[in-house]
């Protein structure tokens, strides 16, 4: 990026002298530039240019500046919706702080959502003005029925000018003519007057059970939220982070975007999904906000690669992980490593843990992992190889941190201790209850669904059921996602699935059983791994594959009671998506659809009749122990 002649529109000399005096996200920004100007805050790779560009803070906050002086050009009154349906990237966080600044409130939409959804939510915030990447994407929401009414600009990446035919809505401008037109305007001496209760985002939450709900975040909910993992979890400006979870994503948003602000930390905008393994070992991070996906995906590569390795190189990997593991133990309780580990582990690190953690980029201290459970085979393999996962906890209703371990006190059974202010308490019926400035305004537009989760003294109602030991707190399990057999058992499907999927072999799980006399499970399998199963199992026939599917799904779930194990699967290759419906932007089943689209091979689990056409045969109920028939 190259600098501009002139000064900042935003004078730095307002700007807090300590974080501790920052109460808002613009004045997160003006106090970052000023205390570190020319340390690197943000890197992209230019894709004509091959390589990576690199941003210093003053030089970001010039180019935040033109839109800042482009958006203010549109005459917007404060509180304003600006929704950004942007991926990860210099443009997305340009706009949000361009908006910001102006006392307008961001609304940021999965990029990789379906049309109705995002549609929903341009039509349910009113928003005023929508920054789009393509121009495809743009028709694609206007034949979806994106609303005329509210919407009065749309800004387009990727369009050349406004000459171009193809703009016939007179709302849409290509965003260098945008850009363009905002440097002629008038300019803006300083930001809008803001206060700590005024309104920061609208987030949309991902619509597992129904349709999104706007969580209404302030700018104190996330500054507190900001500053209580600062103190947690002490980032600074020699890290690095990688960004790939999407910045709709509060979990994102706030721990991925607006903490390395805080912290002075650079973040580096990963090219995409599929190309994440490349960027971490080009960027090489030091710190790594994720979901567990990627560490249960890497999880999955090594157990391949131990799978199809010879007897040394498994039993390696075992010793690896069996010192590893003592060690990790001993530092969480206060003692040295025996001598036999503390002679062995430099030669395990060099000859396989480190070999490992080069996936990562070979430099990575800090991994957190938060949005879902994450097995504990997966994240106590990785802690063993030397890699501290901090497991965590929150919702986007708190901004969202609620909770999570740190290096030194990593129970990875838990979600960690509260974060410095934040309160929390145990109902009768086992429920999670939060109290603090991280909390929630409310949702958008939804006083009764407000009332209903948040009480008049300020205590969440997180919907999930937890238990809180020697201050740390444990999730047990979706008050809303249990499931009740028709035995009268009950049991929390999360937990298996997310058992199910720490074996490499499954790719996507859904437990069901509801007023069933037993659990089934529906599976992706790993197309590599079931090859190789298959090719084992090789003239045994469909029955065979099945019991085998079952005891390898009951093998998964060994750790949970019997009346929870399920006795009967039905598989598939097909990956269940989010473009089909089935999939929440952050990958979270949706349950009910998942349920309609399978709504007769489920039939056929319970009744045992046979599946026809070409899809692979589902299980017959499977009564009694797990691998009988």
């Amino acid at each position: 990026m190259e600098e501009r002649s002139g000064a900042p529109l935003i004078p730095q000399t307002g700007a807090p002298d300590t974080l501790a005096q920052v109460r808002t996200l613009p004045e997160l920004l003006r106090w970052r530039v000023r205390a570190t100007p020319d340390t690197e805050a943000y890197r992209h790779f230019d894709a004509a240019a091959g390589r990576w560009v690199s941003h210093s803070w003053h030089q970001i906050d010039l180019e935040f500046d033109r839109w800042r002086r482009a958006l203010a050009a549109e005459g917007f009154a404060a509180g304003e919706r600006v929704a950004i349906l942007m991926p990860n990237g210099i443009e997305h966080i340009a706009m949000d702080q361009a908006a910001l600044s102006r006392g307008l409130v961001p609304v940021p939409m999965h990029a990789i959502d379906n049309p109705e959804s995002i549609v929903y939510i341009l039509k349910d915030s009113a928003a005023s003005l929508l920054l789009v990447d393509t121009i495809d994407r743009w028709r694609i929401l206007a034949s979806a029925g994106a609303p005329t009414d509210t919407l009065k600009r749309v800004v387009c990446v990727d369009l050349q000018g406004t000459e171009n035919p193809a703009m016939m809505d007179h709302r849409l401008m290509a965003l260098k003519s945008w850009l363009e037109r905002g440097q002629a305007a008038e300019a803006v001496t300083d930001d809008v007057a803001l206060q700590p209760d005024d309104l920061a985002a609208i987030v949309y939450t991902s619509g597992t059970t129904g349709r999104p709900k706007g969580v209404m975040l302030s700018h104190g909910n996330l500054v507190a939220n900001v500053k209580a993992i600062h103190a947690r979890i002490a980032a600074s400006p020699n890290d690095v982070f990688l960004s790939f979870l999407p910045l709709s994503h509060t979990f994102e948003r706030t721990g991925g975007y607006y903490y390395p602000i805080a912290a002075g930390a650079c973040v580096a905008y990963a090219r995409s999904v599929q190309q994440l393994s490349d960027d971490l070992k080009q960027v090489r991070p030091t710190v790594l906000i994720s979901v567990p996906r990627i560490y249960e995906r890497i999880y999955a590569l090594i157990m391949q690669h131990s799978e199809a390795a010879g007897r040394f190189e498994r039993e390696l990997l075992d010793l690896t992980v069996a010192v590893g593991g003592r060690r990790f133990d001993a530092r969480q309780q206060g003692r040295s490593p025996s001598l036999f580990d503390r002679m062995l582990w430099p030669l395990l690190k060099r000859l396989v843990a480190d070999k490992v953690l080069a996936q990562f980029g070979g430099r990575l201290r800090v991994a957190v992992s938060g949005g879902a459970a994450i097995g504990e085979r997966v994240i106590r393999l990785f802690l063993a190889l030397g890699l501290d996962i901090l497991q965590g906890y929150g919702m986007t209703e708190t901004s969202p941190v609620v909770s999570v371990n740190t290096a030194d006190d990593n129970d990875p059974r838990s979600v960690g201790r509260p974060l410095d202010g934040i309160e929390v308490s145990i109902s009768e019926d086992q429920e999670l209850l939060v109290r603090g400035p991280n909390v929630m305004l409310g949702y958008w537009h939804r006083p009764d669904e407000t009332r209903r989760i948040k009480q008049a003294d300020g205590w969440l109602h997180t919907g999930d059921q937890a238990r809180i030991e020697g201050g740390r707190i444990s999730i047990t399990g979706r008050i809303k996602d249990i499931l009740v057999t028709s035995t009268g058992e009950k049991i929390a499907p999360v937990d298996l699935e997310t058992a199910i999927l720490a074996d490499p072999l499954f790719e996507q799980a859904m437990v069901i059983g509801e007023n069933r006399p037993f659990l089934a499970a529906l599976v992706v399998l790993n197309a590599k791994s079931w090859e190789r199963e298959k090719a084992r199992l090789a003239g045994s026939g469909a029955d065979a594959e099945t019991a085998f599917l079952v005891k390898r799904i009951a093998e998964a779930v060994k750790a949970y009671p019997a009346y929870a194990t399920p006795r009967a699967v039905w598989w598939t290759l097909e990956p269940w998506t989010i473009a089909a419906g089935l999939l929440t932007p952050t990958l979270k089943n949706k349950r009910p659809a998942l349920e309609h689209r399978f709504a007769a091979e489920i039939e056929q689990i319970y009744t045992r009749k046979p599946q026809g056409g070409s899809r692979p045969a589902p299980a017959h109920a499977i009564e009694g122990s797990a691998d009988s028939r």
